[in-house]
């Protein structure tokens, strides 16, 4: 058997898990059945129960002892029954019914004895559509390198048939996309790196970090409050329980980007104002918002190349959410001015020195999360937004639409909310996962968020 050291960083995600915390992320992807094809689903599973070749890092087992590693299993010893699970929805099918039973299935942490990934194939949702739920452990695979993953397994051409599922598709198997893997442009949440020398790179760290600990100590910086461990004490950063709660929504993408125009902002700036503007309304409702502004921990992908990858390729920026502010327009200037201050605190580093960056960066935090300590003192930050670019043009499985994706996140104690989007074919994609006893109706943040749109849209768009 293989056997490959995990990174320091993706070891944290495995030794801070607990039944409370299970440290593992989802894609929650809707399909067209095709026309005339009223069996596809069953036919697809009995397909894809026929493939045992499993391609890392699905057929990767966690070895804690001597020191932490994946194993690679031959591919007879891995049990595709216990893995795949199919499932329908009771009636109507309508989106009620389907994040009901992803909440349930979210809420379970996986079982070591196997490698750490689930595919449920899921039938019975109304207009003639079905779903596909895949889990893995975030040890293993990040949001960018999952929607890369993604990309290897679905096609862009509606005529491909015989596709493979996703295990033997891996970060290694063949491409099914059709479409050749080329660099793609530095979006708003990834952030460009030089590389320098040694020395410098561990100046350019050192200094990055010394920086933001110092306004973490003092309390001061030069545009805001957006720094570790300042942020204020909200119901969003007590203890949390097992059992999640999953809502969506989605946008035009179209729509945002002429919002943020209009601001002369990211794109990423008009998400994190909406989101602010929706927890303010939240927090309001239930009489528990501080007086200083909620922060956010945003993932930033520092993944080099076009590979899906196994393990993590990211660091953290914090910004404010400005849910001290009504005004939507005074919050997005907030968190543009935010944002950018967050962006110029990361080294301009790859590799090896950005990976020390990031661990050094959230070792308190982590250090918290293994011990089971966190949610009782001042919270790190309040949320995690994140912003993952997805597939521009439409794909397909064995011809069948992919019509939405949505991203399942993980939560921490001292963390019970995280709202992560996803693009896809025009449209922006928001799933919010939350802890089902920290966050009671999380579905109204889902709708404040829509809200929260129509109402910047109308100050800054004739």
């Amino acid at each position: 058997m293989g056997r490959k050291l995990l990174a320091v960083n993706d070891s944290a995600w495995l030794f801070a898990e607990s039944h409370r915390t299970p440290m593992q992320v989802g894609m929650l992807a809707t399909f067209r059945v095709p026309e005339d094809q009223p069996t596809f689903v069953a036919d697809l599973v009995a397909r894809w129960r026929e493939v045992k070749d499993f391609a890392p890092p699905f057929n990767y087992l966690f070895k804690k002892t001597p020191v932490p590693s994946w194993v690679e299993v031959p591919d007879e010893e891995i049990d595709l029954d216990y893995h795949l699970r199919h499932s329908a929805l009771p009636a109507p099918g309508s989106q009620r019914e389907l994040g009901v039973l992803v909440s349930r299935l979210h809420s379970a942490k996986m079982d070591r004895r196997y490698p750490l990934w689930e595919c449920h194939v899921i039938e019975g949702l109304e207009e003639d559509r079905w779903s596909l739920y895949i889990k893995a452990h975030h040890s293993q695979v990040d949001g960018v390198g999952g929607i890369r993953l993604l990309r290897r397994i679905l096609s862009a051409d509606p005529a491909t048939r015989g596709m493979l599922p996703p295990w033997a598709v891996g970060t290694r198997g063949p491409d099914q996309s059709g479409i050749p893997a080329k660099p793609k442009p530095s979006t708003a949440l990834e952030k460009p790196a030089s590389a320098p020398g040694p020395l410098r790179r561990g100046a350019t760290v050192l200094g990055s970090l010394t920086r933001t600990y110092a306004e973490t100590v003092t309390g001061r910086s030069d545009n805001d409050r957006a720094v570790p461990f300042r942020a204020p004490k909200s119901i969003f950063n007590g203890r949390i329980h097992t059992p999640r709660r999953f809502a969506t929504q989605h946008y035009s993408i179209e729509r945002l980007r002429t919002i943020a125009k209009a601001a002369d902002a990211s794109l990423n700036d008009v998400f994190l104002t909406i989101c602010g503007g929706a927890l303010r309304r939240y927090l309001i409702e239930h009489d528990e918002l501080p007086s200083e502004t909620l922060t956010a921990n945003v993932p930033v992908s520092v993944r080099e190349g076009t590979a899906a990858s196994v393990g993590n390729a990211i660091t953290f920026l914090y910004a404010t959410l400005g849910t001290d502010l009504e005004d939507p327009v005074v919050r997005i200037a907030a968190i543009k001015a935010s944002t950018a201050s967050g962006k110029a605190r990361l080294p301009e580093v790859t590799g090896t020195a950005m990976t020390a960056y990031t661990a050094v960066l959230m070792a308190p935090f982590l250090t918290q999360a293994i011990l089971g300590v966190g949610g009782r003192g001042r919270p790190a930050s309040n949320i995690v937004v994140s912003n993952v670019p997805g597939p521009a043009e439409t794909r397909y499985l064995d011809g069948s639409r992919m019509e939405e994706i949505y991203p399942v996140s993980l939560l921490f104690n001292g963390q019970a909310l995280n709202i992560t989007a996803v693009s896809y074919d025009g449209e922006f994609n928001i799933g919010f996962t939350g802890c089902r006893d920290s966050i009671p109706s999380l579905q109204k943040i889902a709708v404040y968020a829509g809200e929260e749109l129509d109402r910047l849209e109308a100050a800054l768009v004739p």
